[in-house]
C-alpha cells in the first residue's frame, strides 16, 4: 500500500464518506421517497402483528371481556358479538396483517433494489466521467485495472451504504422508538430490562467498526491488484507467450489471490468477533427479560396475553437493534470501497479551464514554447527550459535519443499536461487562457501506435468529427491512401476492427489514423513517430499521405528516422530535456554535432542494409 493510499485512508472517516456521497442519493429522491414510504408501511404493519395473539389468549381462550378501542371495534363489526365471532375476526386479522406485512415488505425490497441500482450507476457514471477529465499525469501513476475495479465494483459502495445500512438503520430506529413507546405502556420495568442491551451493543460497535473498515480497505486494495495483473497480462499477451512466461503470470495471479484471501480472512475474523459479541449481548438480554417477565406474571402484574405480546416485541426489538449493529458492520465493509471511490472523485484535475478562459476561434496555427519546464514527478524534470516557435504552416521536427522528452513535449500542445514553468502559446495566447475543449479541437495527433476502437472503420475515421458524412469519410480515406484496402474488406467501411485495431496491419492502422486526422482538419498537427514501428517500404508508402496531411498545417514531428524530416523547416535536437541544436537538415549536418552523428549512423545502417540485401 502506498503512502498516498495510507494518508487518504486515515483522512476519510465513515462520516465524511457518507456526507461526501450523500448527494448521489438526493439525486434519486423520488425512488428514495418510495423506499421510505414502503419501509414505514412495513414497520407499521409489523407492529400490529402480535396483537391478534393477545386477543386470542386473553379474550378468546381465557374469555376475558374486551375493553376500550378493541371493544368498540368488535361491537361495530357485522355479526353477533360472541366468543366464536371474536375468534373468527382474530384469525382473519392475523391473515390480513400477515399479507400486508408480506406485501409491504416485498414492495420495500423492490424499491430498495431499484434505488440502489440507480445510485450505483450514478456513482459509476460520475467516476468514469471524472477519470476522463484527470490528466495523463494522474493515469501514469495509477493502473488501468485498479480504475476499472473502482468503476465496476467499488462504485456500488454508496448503494450498499444507503440500501443495506442507512435505510435499515433508519427503519430500525423508527421501529425501536415505536416499540419502546408501546412496550412502556405494557410494562415499564420489563421495558427497561429489555433496553439494558443498548449500551453494550454501542460499545461493541465502537470497538469493531474501525478494524472492519480497515480490513475491508485492505481487501479492496488487494482485489484492485488482481485486476491490475489480469489487465497487464492480457494486454501484453503476445509478449507473455513469446517469452513463455505463462507460468510466471500464473504465479503473480496466485500471489494476488493469496493476498486477497489473507485480507478476506482478516476481515471475516473481525466480523465474526463482532457478531459473537452481539449474539452474547442479545442472548443475555433475552434471558433477563424472560426471568423478570415470568416473575411479574406470577405476581399478577401482567396477563398471559400481555407477556406474550411483550415477548413478541422483544424479538422484534432485538432484531432492529441488531440491524443497527450489523448496519455498522455493513458500512464498515463498504467504507473500504467508498474510500477508493472518493480518492478518485476528490482527485483534482491537473488540466482545467481557468476562470475567464475563452474559446480559440479562427486559429491560424502559430505555436510557441517559452522556457518550458515539466516533470511527471517533483524534482525530476523531463523538459528543461525548452523554447521554440513555429509559424502557421511550418513543419518543426524534434529528434533525439529515447528518453530525451520528445513525446512529453508533443503532449503539451493538446494540453495533456500543463508546464510546471514557462508557457505554451497558440496564436500568441497562453493555452491555459483558452478553453481546453477548443485547444484540443485545434490539434490533431497521429501516434506511433495509433489506437483504434473496436468500432467500424468509418466510425474510427470519424471519431474526431462524429457528424461527418460517408462522402467526407471516404474522401479522407482516399487522401490517406486507405480507401483501396478498406474497399477490399468484407464490409468495406462498415467492417468492425478488432480490439485496438488488431485485425489490421500496422500500416493499415496508420492509414486509418491519418484519415482520422485529415477529417478532423485541425490547424495544428502532432506526429509522434508515426512511422517508426513500420518497415521502410510501408513507411515510404505512407510518406505521401503524411505530406498531404501536413500541407497547410503547423506540424510538430517527433521522429527517430531522419528520412521522415528532411523537408522540415526547422529541426530541434533534444537531449536530456534540453534543445542542444536547431536548424535545417543541411545546416545541422554541416554543423557536425549531435544531429550529424545521428545522420551518419542511420546512413551507415542504410548502406549496410542495401549491401546485405
Amino acid at each position: 500500500m502506498t503512502s498516498e493510499a495510507l494518508a487518504a485512508r486515515s483522512e476519510l472517516s465513515a462520516t465524511r464518506l457518507i456526507r461526501r456521497l450523500a448527494p448521489f442519493s438526493w439525486r434519486r429522491r423520488g425512488p428514495m421517497a418510495l423506499v421510505v414510504v414502503t419501509t414505514l408501511a412495513e414497520v407499521g404493519f409489523t407492529l400490529l402483528q402480535p396483537w391478534p395473539l393477545k386477543v386470542l389468549v386473553d379474550n378468546v381462550l381465557r374469555d376475558q371481556p374486551t375493553t376500550g378501542l378493541l371493544h368498540d371495534v368488535f361491537v361495530a363489526l357485522p355479526g353477533p358479538a360472541s366468543r366464536e365471532a371474536l375468534l373468527s375476526w382474530t384469525v382473519a386479522a392475523t391473515v390480513v396483517i400477515f399479507l400486508l406485512v408480506w406485501a409491504t415488505g416485498l414492495a420495500a425490497a423492490f424499491a430498495r433494489v431499484r434505488f440502489g441500482e440507480r445510485v450505483s450507476f450514478d456513482v459509476a457514471g460520475e467516476l468514469f466521467a471524472h477519470l476522463q477529465r484527470l490528466s495523463l499525469r494522474f493515469h501514469a501513476r495509477h493502473g488501468i485495472g485498479s480504475m476499472i475495479r473502482r468503476i465496476m465494483d467499488d462504485s456500488a459502495a454508496i448503494a450498499t451504504i444507503i440500501q443495506d445500512a442507512a435505510i435499515p438503520v433508519a427503519t430500525a430506529v423508527v421501529t425501536v422508538i415505536a416499540m419502546v413507546v408501546i412496550m412502556l405502556q405494557l410494562d415499564v420495568v420489563l421495558t427497561l430490562v429489555a433496553l439494558a442491551v443498548i449500551p453494550p451493543m454501542a460499545i461493541a460497535m465502537l470497538r469493531y467498526s474501525g478494524p472492519m473498515a480497515d480490513r475491508s480497505y485492505e481487501q479492496q486494495e488487494a482485489e484492485g491488484g488482481l485486476y491490475e495483473t489480469v489487465e497487464q497480462t492480457l494486454s501484453g499477451l503476445p509478449v507473455v507467450q513469446a517469452f513463455a512466461q505463462e507460468a510466471a503470470a500464473d504465479r503473480r495471479l496466485a500471489a494476488d489471490i493469496d493476498r486477497i484471501m489473507r485480507a478476506t480472512i482478516r476481515m471475516t475474523w473481525a466480523q465474526f468477533r463482532f457478531k459473537i459479541a452481539l449474539g452474547a449481548i442479545t442472548a443475555l438480554g433475552a434471558a433477563a427479560v424472560f426471568w423478570v417477565g415470568a416473575e411479574r406474571t406470577f405476581a399478577g402484574h401482567l396477563s398471559l396475553g400481555t407477556i406474550l405480546v411483550f415477548l413478541a416485541y422483544l424479538s422484534s426489538l432485538y432484531s432492529p437493534l441488531q440491524d443497527v449493529s450489523h448496519g455498522s458492520s455493513t458500512v464498515s465493509e463498504a467504507v473500504g470501497s467508498a474510500r477508493r471511490v472518493v480518492e478518485v472523485l476528490d482527485a483534482s484535475p491537473d488540466v482545467v479551464d481557468r476562470p475567464g478562459a475563452v474559446a480559440a476561434v479562427g486559429v491560424r496555427g502559430e505555436v510557441a514554447f517559452e522556457g518550458v519546464w515539466f516533470g511527471y514527478e517533483r524534482g525530476r524534470p523531463v523538459l528543461r527550459g525548452v523554447g521554440f516557435e513555429a509559424a502557421p504552416g511550418e513543419v518543426v521536427a524534434v529528434v533525439g535519443p529515447t528518453g530525451a522528452g520528445k513525446s512529453t513535449l508533443a503532449g503539451l500542445l493538446p494540453r495533456f499536461f500543463d508546464p510546471d514553468r514557462g508557457v505554451v502559446r497558440l496564436d500568441g495566447r497562453d493555452l491555459r487562457e483558452l478553453r481546453l475543449e477548443s485547444v484540443r479541437e485545434s490539434v490533431s495527433l497521429v501516434l506511433q501506435e495509433s489506437f483504434l476502437f473496436p468500432f467500424s472503420i468509418a466510425e474510427n475515421i470519424a471519431y474526431g468529427r462524429p457528424g461527418a458524412s460517408r462522402e467526407q469519410i471516404e474522401a479522407a480515406a482516399r487522401a490517406a491512401s486507405a480507401h483501396e484496402f478498406v474497399s477490399g474488406l468484407p464490409d468495406g467501411y462498415d467492417t468492425l476492427v478488432g480490439e485496438r485495431g488488431a485485425t489490421l496491419s500496422g500500416g493499415e492502422r496508420q492509414r486509418v489514423a491519418i484519415a482520422r486526422a485529415l477529417l478532423k482538419d485541425a490547424p495544428v498537427l502532432v506526429l509522434d513517430e508515426p512511422t517508426s514501428a513500420l518497415d521502410a517500404e510501408t513507411e515510404r508508402s505512407l510518406l505521401a499521405a503524411l505530406e498531404r496531411l501536413m500541407a497547410g498545417r503547423t506540424t510538430v514531428v517527433i521522429a527517430h528516422r531522419l528520412s521522415t524530416i528532411r523537408r522540415a523547416d526547422r529541426i530541434l535536437v533534444l537531449r536530456a530535456g534540453e534543445i542542444v541544436e536547431r536548424g535545417s537538415h543541411d545546416e545541422l549536418v554541416a554543423l557536425g554535432g549531435a544531429y550529424a552523428h545521428m545522420h551518419a549512423i542511420q546512413q551507415s545502417d542504410a548502406t549496410e542494409g542495401r549491401a546485405t540485401s
